[in-house]
């Protein structure tokens, strides 16, 4: 990457931001040399927990487990159906197989691409025990309406909010209307850790305490273990990184709503593309600005001789990744998915990102699409 690219994400701006609270940080770690569990992460845990609206937030060791580990506490196993949509990383379908469940997978909305919660409740069955809605691109699906059907059904229902620190729908943010949310922690995130992360955030005492022995070898009291657990646990220094993080986590949010608000308003009249739909009652936190675009090796193509870095999320739904060949579907089972995976582009974003660097990622568009 050279200076002048427009980057997709610009961390080293961030860093910027908490690096002398991260140094001090990890100086009074070094010093007293606790580096698991320590009174930093206790005290992440209870900060995270009051941003996020939640009674507990308990740290594991990155976004994967701490889904793993919450369908594992709501009592998701082995023989356990888990409906989950299609459109969304490889990590949430993984999650349900570790913790012994079969991924069950649906369709997504034209729109916004979240979870289609028509389809959701037709895909229910009698092995059914849970659902997961995924909160993408940092908004969330519609958890109410999938809570309302889900104590109909009888099931559980754990979010995956990776993607949406920070965000709420009709005012609930994530786990306020489930069982538990997971969190990711990863370098790009909203709130992103100096390497791997995560955390589960809950209102149920007895989840957390689940949680709190699974991630750490199954015990609550040292040497003790009465249930098989894993090593899971958020390590020290990346709470100190994400403590200081979330300081200004609000603020950086907010940052990303203006960048979107400038993206939209550049790119209204653009033809050819179509910009991204913020669902009614969302307070969207923006983790990345997903348009459609015809033609997009073309336009990815010309966005990187033009200095602008792009991504991907994602190319492949899950349902045609060859890890859940088993599932045995087919291109067409889950059409608007498919056709998304060939559109989706996302822009630089990031809240340090300025007018004028949007205003080349725009320029360079319009070109692309002439």
């Amino acid at each position: 990457m050279t200076p002048d690219t427009v980057p997709l994400l610009d961390l080293r701006a961030q860093h910027a931001v908490v690096r002398e609270a991260v140094r001090a940080g990890f100086d009074q770690v070094l010093e007293h040399g606790r580096y698991v569990l320590g009174e930093e992460v206790a005290r992440f845990e209870q900060d995270f927990a009051r941003f996020s609206g939640a009674a507990h937030a308990i740290g594991v060791a990155n976004g994967t487990d701490a889904l793993e580990l919450a369908l594992r506490a709501a009592g998701i196993g082995h023989g356990d159906d888990v409906l989950l949509p299609t459109n969304s990383f490889v990590a949430t379908a993984l999650a349900v197989v570790r913790a012994g469940g079969t991924p069950r997978l649906v369709d997504c909305d034209d729109a916004a691409l979240l979870i289609d919660v028509d389809a959701l409740q037709r895909a229910v069955s009698p092995r059914t025990k849970a659902v997961i809605p995924v909160h993408l691109y940092g908004q969330m699906a519609d958890v109410d309406a999938i809570a309302r059907f889900a104590r109909e059904a009888g099931l559980v229902v754990v979010e995956d909010a990776a993607q949406a620190h920070g965000a709420s729908r009709d005012g609930n943010p994530p786990g306020a209307a489930s069982v538990a949310a997971a969190f990711s922690f990863y370098p790009g995130k909203n709130l992103g850790a100096y390497g791997d992360g995560g955390a589960v955030v809950t209102n149920d005492p007895r989840i957390d305490e689940r949680v709190r022995a699974l991630r750490n070898y199954g015990s609550s009291v040292k040497y003790h273990h009465p249930v098989c657990g894993f090593n899971s646990r958020l390590d020290t220094l990346q709470a100190v990184v994400l403590q200081a993080k979330l300081a200004f986590l609000a603020g950086w949010n907010e940052a990303r709503r203006a960048a979107a608000r400038r993206y939209d308003e550049m790119l209204a009249d653009l033809a050819g593309l179509v910009r991204p739909v913020t669902v009614a009652g969302n307070e969207h936190v923006w983790h990345l600005y997903v348009v459609r675009v015809p033609r997009r090796d073309h336009v990815i193509d010309h966005l990187r001789s033009a200095g602008v870095e792009t991504g991907i999320h994602y190319p492949v739904p899950i349902h045609l990744q060859g890890a859940f060949a088993g599932l045995a579907h087919r291109p067409g089972d889950f059409p608007v998915a498919e056709r998304a995976a060939g559109e989706v582009l996302s822009l630089p974003m990031f809240p340090q990102i300025t007018a004028a660097q949007q205003e080349r990622v725009v320029e360079a568009l319009r070109a692309a699409l002439a």
